[in-house]
């Protein structure tokens, strides 16, 4: 007899991660297929940042940037360990936006959304302000507001852990093959590692991001009125050139801002681009036109002249903004829409949607089908704590200095390097190890065996470079010899 479920959902990006857990947590039978490795795609390529989308405002997203602004503080509130605070510096161009006019924006910032936790804006000057020494003389005048940064690919991962933990099963590296309606119930196909299988679902979730309408097409065997359009975002990685924590956020020529974040402690996340894309979403890749963009943003506003050979990488991810006809592809909504079709067992897709109000959208979309499962319990997720994110107080600080304490063997960086990643199952990871011998063989950086064993065991690790790229950015600190020697060892894993 075939299995019947609750809910299918297609997609282990941050919305499908997101959907499944809130489904789950409200009771429901939940199974999440995910063609490739948790975040792989959209979601591992972002800016890295819970933000309430300042540029925005110029496009008259008020609705979108106040419930980013809400989500920022509820998501900092659910992961300390992955989303912390951080300050964003704005230096002022009379030849740019008028300062009449950032300054209105940076108003209604600071209290569209309700702002409660993180500090409000502030005018520096930048003659004299620490943060406008790697600037050039000419930028006197400047704006510092906050934001929060996000590791987006553990984002999703948590998500999913905690959908697991309440029931739903998480299949990654598998293809949904076909989905067809038979009466009230889905009849789905897939295959992955354990060969084809098939299941019953009472309802099913599209949350493909850039695969969405190929999922309606190809999978489902229907169409959409909706479309989503594929723009490329890219950006590039060099070493730090400035003292802080603070970030920057310069606008370029063509009225576009780009940011300019700390990464990795000694290094700089510079980005973004917006291309109207075309391609496979698999190919995306940043080009020498978008690098030469994303230095020439820098170079325009620091002393420190940035060039080709300082990019240690580049990524480029494809957002699936919604379609909403706008000619530049700047001006795209970021808000998300959805499809509800109840012609029968129920087909909800996702289009557009960005990693702040994941949250919401996860919680709008499960709404939407409580006509199907009127006995599922209510709203919870916005009191939740992600798996990790249950620090006392949320207070990040008081959490490593007790880990300090409770294994003073720990060098500071690793202790930090697990606090951030792992929050409180930092004990999982490091187990009964009492000396650094007891982690296992050393890699280089902070990598240990012991860390490799529990992505493995716990967070459906597969290859080298779920660990090394997007379970934790060790592929930053690793020598291609180190890389090398860590990827000869995890064969023997699998």
């Amino acid at each position: 007899m075939t299995e019947i479920v609750d809910l299918f959902v297609i997609g282990g990006g941050i919305n499908g991660a997101g959907i499944a857990r809130d489904a789950a947590g409200r009771g429901l039978s939940v199974i999440l297929c995910e063609k490739d490795d948790l975040a792989q795609g959209t979601s591992s390529r972002s800016g890295k940042l819970v933000h309430g989308g300042l540029r925005y405002l110029e496009y008259y997203e008020f609705r979108l940037v106040r419930e980013a602004l809400i989500e920022r503080e509820v998501l900092l509130k659910s992961a300390p360990h992955i989303i912390w605070p951080m300050r964003f510096v704005l230096p002022h161009s009379p030849s740019d936006r008028p300062a009449w006019l950032v300054r209105l924006g940076l108003f209604l910032y600071d209290h569209l959304g309700g702002r409660k936790l993180l500090p409000g804006t502030r005018t520096l000057d930048l003659a004299r302000a620490p943060e406008g020494l790697p600037l050039k003389d000419s930028y006197r005048k400047g704006f510092e507001y906050s934001d929060c940064w996000v590791d987006d690919a553990r984002l999703v991962v948590l998500n999913a852990l905690d959908a697991q933990e309440r029931g739903a099963r998480i299949l990654t590296r598998t293809v949904c093959n076909s989905a067809r309606r038979e009466g009230d119930l889905w009849r789905i196909h897939f295959t992955g590692p354990s060969g084809d299988q098939s299941v019953l679902a009472r309802a099913l979730v599209n949350a493909a991001g850039p695969w969405v309408n190929q999922i309606i097409n190809q999978v489902v065997g229907g169409n959409s009125q909706r479309n989503v359009r594929l723009v490329k975002g890219s950006h590039i990685i060099t070493p730090k050139f400035w003292d802080g924590d603070h970030a920057y956020l310069v606008q370029n020529t063509d009225k576009r801002v780009i940011f300019i974040n700390p990464y990795e402690g000694d290094k700089a996340l510079i980005g973004t681009t917006d291309i109207a894309f075309n391609g496979r979403p698999e190919d995306v890749a940043a080009d020498e036109e978008e690098i030469r963009y994303l230095l020439n943003a820098v170079n325009r506003y620091f002393k420190h002249n940035l060039r080709r050979e300082d990019v240690l990488q580049s990524f480029s991810g494809v957002r699936p903004l919604f379609d909403d006809g706008a000619g530049n592809p700047s001006a795209v909504t970021r808000d998300y829409v959805f499809d509800l079709n109840n012609a029968g067992a129920p087909l909800l897709n996702v289009f557009g949607g960005k990693i702040t109000t994941f949250r919401k959208l996860s919680e709008h979309g499960v709404q939407l089908l409580q006509k199907t499962f009127p006995d599922m319990g209510p709203d919870w997720t916005v009191r939740g704590h992600l798996p990790g994110g249950d620090i006392s107080n949320a207070d990040f600080s008081m959490f490593i200095e007790r880990l300090q304490l409770d294994y003073p063997w720990l060098p500071n960086q690793l202790v930090k390097h697990y606090a951030r990643l792992y929050g409180t199952r930092a004990r999982n990871l490091i187990g009964e190890a009492n000396t650094l011998d007891g982690l296992g063989r050393h890699f280089g950086g902070a990598l240990y065996e012991a860390e490799a064993q529990y992505l493995f065991r716990s967070e459906w690790a597969r290859t080298p470079e779920d660990i090394l790229m997007r379970r934790t950015k060790h592929i930053l600190h690793l020598s291609s010899a180190e890389q090398a020697e860590f990827t000869n060892w995890f064969a023997s894993l699998t």
